[in-house]
């Protein structure tokens, strides 16, 4: 139906101004998409200006790197990552849908379950670890316990994701901002306690210490990858591909790598004060209460920003997993409702019964979930960008009787064999890999694992059965 462009920007605007979200994982039409991509340069940039990133970058240097070769590792993972990421960050304009639900172009409708339930699993444990370190630091922020800090934040999480995209791009504008200020303090803060020249001076190239560092960033981006879309797909169709890729890329390249040499520089600093007391050492820089409070405030508001996303994202995805099966294409606002409070109060309560050796060996675990995201990142961008060239029937990815059927069984061989060649690369407290040692023990497997799996999916091609569409075809809407 043909409207004029007055009223298409009239409805565009009421659209934008919407305080709630109403949609959830089903199409979304020109008349209500809105943005710049500069937004996506702020979330992504605020996300990452937060503790678990320092921490992660911390690691390198904790687990035996030097400080020059852990920070171009660091950079080298992030650039590699973060391309991949911003590959799937372009599905969301030029679909108008978030990214798992796409998956079923490849997977079949319900076929592209297998994924989902893992990163259903993954977003909700990565959101019950920064309940613990956001909880903690609004306990003290505010002068209760850590149980009702805890509390408080996954209240404050369940608001925000229900509230939904808009406020969660409004959030990541602050969160960079905010993040901002407060590493300029931090990093003055580390310098100043270790001069740059005696830190730049901690110089051993090590091969496998290296590819840790790439290994670290590198895995940290593909994390992103199963839900980028989802914070892209309001943007207008027309909004140039090359900006929202530089937009995306340039944000989480730059948050996550500035918060990891925050952590190189901060652990090579306090040596081994900093090792299982990382968020009270950062906090110490503060010198003063007053700062203190202030560092406490950033760490809070940043993992704000972090763990919405990821309850978002598991919203989104135990979503598109229901809708599948139900064969529904939206969900109500009552539903939506409940199952952001189901996701928020389960990660919660894992927050809540977890003692600090449990915490540690649940977090090796979901990094070792992601073994199970390269094989899907590889699928899903070598069959959206080689093989579909772009083209989805998106009214087919609601319905098993249309062109992608309910199981596509050619993809999740695939993907299956995806994650076989990377376990014996794999090197993880949880799982050790018995071809580790010809990387000197370096968890290599995402690399393998993802180039791999795309050259089996592109040259076994012509095993699949599916009835690809020759451009994209669109839903009606009004």
């Amino acid at each position: 139906m043909s409207s004029s462009p007055s009223s298409h920007s009239v409805r565009t605007q009421r659209a934008a101004s919407r305080l709630t979200e109403t949609r959830s994982v089903d199409f979304i039409p020109p008349r209500e998409r809105h943005g710049h991509p500069f937004s996506q340069f702020t979330l992504w940039l605020g996300g990452n200006l937060q503790i678990t990133a320092i921490v992660t970058g911390a690691l390198a240097v904790v687990l035996g790197g030097d400080v020059v070769w852990s920070l171009v590792g660091l950079l080298v993972g992030q650039l590699l990552g973060a391309a991949v990421m911003s590959a799937h960050a372009l599905q969301g304009p030029r679909l108008g849908l978030p990214q798992m639900i796409i998956s079923r172009a490849q997977f079949g409708v319900y076929g592209a379950a297998i994924p989902l339930v893992l990163a259903c699993v993954m977003y909700v444990g990565f959101s019950a670890s920064g309940t613990v370190l956001a909880g903690q630091a609004m306990a003290r922020l505010l002068s209760v316990s850590d149980v009702s800090g805890m509390m408080l934040f996954s209240a404050v999480i369940i608001v925000i994701a229900v509230l939904g995209y808009r406020t969660i791009h409004h959030l990541g504008k602050v969160a960079s901002a905010v993040g901002v200020l407060a590493f300029i303090w931090l990093f003055a803060s580390v310098l100043l306690a270790a001069p740059l020249g005696d830190v730049l001076h901690n110089s051993h190239f090590s091969v496998p210490m290296f590819l840790l560092a790439v290994s670290l960033s590198a895995s940290w981006q593909i994390a992103f990858c199963p839900y980028v879309s989802d914070y892209s797909r309001y943007l207008p169709q027309e909004v140039p591909g090359r900006k929202v890729f530089l937009a995306v890329f340039c944000g989480t390249v730059l948050g996550s790598q500035a918060s990891m040499t925050l952590g190189v520089l901060t652990a090579t600093a306090a040596g081994s004060a900093f090792a299982g007391r990382e968020v009270s050492y950062i906090v110490g820089l503060g010198k003063s209460e007053a700062a203190a409070m202030v560092i406490y405030f950033a760490i809070c508001f940043g993992k704000i920003v972090f763990t919405t996303m990821n309850a978002y994202g598991s919203f989104m995805s135990l979503t598109t997993i229901v809708s599948g099966f139900r064969g529904k294409v939206s969900l109500s606002q009552r539903s939506r409702v409940l199952f952001v409070i189901l996701m928020v109060s389960l990660s919660c309560v894992i927050a809540l019964l977890s003692e600090p050796a449990f915490l540690k060996n649940f977090t090796h675990f979901l990094l070792l979930l992601l073994a199970f995201f390269v094989p899907w990142s590889a699928i899903s961008l070598t069959d959206y960008y080689f093989i579909s060239r772009r083209a989805v029937d998106i009214p087919a990815l609601y319905d098993v009787k249309l062109c992608y059927g309910g199981w596509n069984y050619f993809a999740i061989s695939v993907y299956v064999v995806g994650i076989l060649i990377q376990l014996p690369l794999i090197e993880n407290p949880l799982f050790h890999g018995s071809l580790t040692w010809l990387f000197a023990g370096n968890d290599v497997s995402w690399a393998i694992g993802w180039f791999g799996t795309a050259l089996i999916y592109y040259a076994l091609r012509n095993l699949d059965r599916r009835r690809l569409p020759k451009s994209v075809i669109f839903p009606q809407y009004r």
